[in-house]
């Protein structure tokens, strides 16, 4: 049943990078501002989806040991 739990936990985490890494690109320092604001609002909505997703498995599986 292990093997079930890893894989949406694996998946959330490279999408939670890929997208963490778009969002940092996309942002300019200078003018404090996103390129795409559209595209940045998709990316950051997902973006903490799936930051809660992992937490919520992460406490799950600290809670079952």
């Amino acid at each position: 049943m292990e093997n079930k739990n890893n894989v949406p936990v694996f998946t959330f985490s490279i999408v939670a990078i890929i997208l963490g890494a778009a969002l940092y690109k996309q942002f300019d320092f200078e003018t404090l501002k996103f390129e795409k604001p559209a595209l940045a609002i998709v990316y950051s909505i997902v973006f903490v989806f799936s930051i809660i997703v992992l937490i919520k498995a992460f406490r799950k599986r600290r809670s079952e040991k």
